[in-house]
């Protein structure tokens, strides 16, 4: 019996909630002051969520699927989840740096600057090449493109390990 369950329409609300928690983590970073510490300790929690995430739905739909899955659909899931979880956080990534705080990304680079230059080994040249390359890449526009880019392939990784675990083709005969 071929499996009638749409991989996309079962990968929007994991998708949804993926990108969510990141926004919590994110928001829980920003009003802790954490996010303008430099800490990063908050997202090692995303990265632990994120695979264990895919993985999770990647098992539900094959539970939902009567035991069955294929690769193509183990990839197809988790993709769509990547995708859809960095559109959100994208989004919101967007709408924090134009109408919440739009000057966040200068006091970053200030924040940066200022660590930069507790380095004996880095000259004037080399800080501000640095900060340039973080203005024209860390921007909400590029630095939302490369998140969502950056999610795709984790979730292609993941969902490739995670279908080649779980496959299980059904029997044609």
């Amino acid at each position: 019996m071929e499996n009638k369950i749409p991989t996309a329409k079962f990968s929007s609300s994991y998708g949804i909630i993926l990108g969510m928690i990141l926004v919590l983590i994110h928001v829980i970073m920003y009003v802790s002051g954490l996010l303008l510490d430099g800490e990063q300790w908050p997202m090692y929690l995303y990265y632990i969520i994120f695979p264990i995430f895919i993985f999770f739905a990647i098992h539900t739909f094959k539970k939902k699927s009567n035991g069955f899955l294929s690769l193509g659909q183990a990839i197809k899931i988790g993709i769509s989840i990547a995708a859809l979880s960095g559109l959100v956080y994208a989004i919101y990534n967007g709408i924090f740096n134009f109408f919440i705080e739009p000057d966040f990304i200068d006091q970053m680079l200030e924040v940066t600057r200022e660590k930069m230059m507790e380095n004996p080994n880095m000259t004037e040249e080399q800080i501000e090449m640095s900060i340039n390359w973080a203005k024209k890449l860390g921007g909400p526009i590029i630095g939302g493109a490369f998140f969502i880019l950056l999610s795709v392939f984790f979730g292609f990784i993941y969902s490739l390990i995670g279908g080649l675990i779980m496959q299980k083709k059904q029997d044609l005969y």
